[in-house]
């Protein structure tokens, strides 16, 4: 198949173009796209070296940052469609996202750029679409179906180590599929990591989320100290915990990963990967319940 200027592209590729086409049919949208696929991806050792520039005050090291990023931004606002905001708007929120984590990131911290900038990202844009479902006031009895809904969905995974299906959960909850299909939408404001562990544990990283009391002015801040901590806290456990916890949690910007991928992934057992899932969440609860001792210790 012959392309532009008697560029040959394979059908692979055309399909792809097709696809894109199909998904994202507004003309700005594709244009920003084809845009920023010219930054080139940068390399642990290029963030290191931006990063050590950007906190000298290197505005093009920041701008590069930035844009070599952008395409992060968009693979994490496409888990957010149909929530709310529009897709050009999910990724306006995104970018501010990254435009704050490129400010605070320490290289010296040693964590990947990208696990950083996820949690600033995922965190503006559930905020933004928290903000504008408030605006809609949904009707009580629709409210606490969401919250039935959400407490099967916990409890059938903490159960069977697995996403229950919309049959399981209208089994469960005794709600249509089709019911269940329109509660899933309305008011989401679900975060990827606020799934329980499937060991049952009661450690949710949805307690990283903002605090809804907190004032304007301390937020930045706020979100800056969580985003350093849960760095913090993956670079405490091992290769191997670090590695699972990322995959199961989606903190690589990737969808949230099961036991059986990730055991093929590394070649072992679903089981011995749940081991390790238990182990490292265990040692992270370590972690924080140490971390609020040493609070509370400081605030007497």
């Amino acid at each position: 198949m012959s392309g532009v200027r008697g560029v040959s592209i394979t059908a692979k590729q055309a399909k792809k173009k097709v696809s894109e086409k199909e998904a994202y049919p507004n003309d700005t949208i594709r244009v920003y796209f084809n845009g920023i696929r010219k930054f080139p991806l940068l390399s642990a050792t290029e963030e290191k070296r931006l990063a050590r520039l950007i906190t000298k005050g290197d505005t093009k090291a920041r701008e590069r940052m930035i844009e070599s990023n952008l395409r992060l931004v968009v693979n994490i606002s496409k888990r957010y469609l149909n929530r709310g905001l529009s897709f050009p708007d999910l990724i306006e929120e995104g970018n501010l996202g990254l435009i704050r984590s490129v400010e605070g990131f320490k290289a010296s911290k040693g964590c990947k750029f990208s696990t950083y900038a996820t949690y600033w990202i995922r965190q503006s844009i559930e905020r933004a679409i928290a903000n504008k479902s408030r605006i809609i006031r949904l009707p009580i009895h629709v409210s606490a179906d969401k919250s039935k809904l959400l407490k099967a969905r916990r409890e059938y995974t903490s159960l069977y180590h697995k996403t229950p299906t919309l049959e399981e959960l209208s089994s469960q909850t005794g709600f249509s599929l089709k019911y269940l299909t329109k509660l899933d939408t309305v008011g989401a404001k679900t975060f990827a990591m606020e799934s329980v562990a499937s060991n049952g544990s009661d450690f949710s990283f949805s307690e990283l989320l903002p605090d809804e009391s907190i004032t304007p002015q301390l937020e930045s801040v706020a979100m800056e100290r969580r985003a350093a901590m849960v760095a913090d806290w993956l670079e405490r456990l091992d290769e191997t915990g670090r590695h699972v916890i990322t995959r199961r949690f989606g903190l690589d910007a990737k969808e949230p990963e099961t036991l059986e991928a990730i055991a093929m992934h590394l070649g072992v057992t679903r089981e011995r990967i749940r081991q390790i899932e238990v182990r490292a969440l265990r040692k992270l609860k370590g972690i924080i319940k140490e971390v609020d001792n040493i609070n509370t210790f400081d605030a007497v």
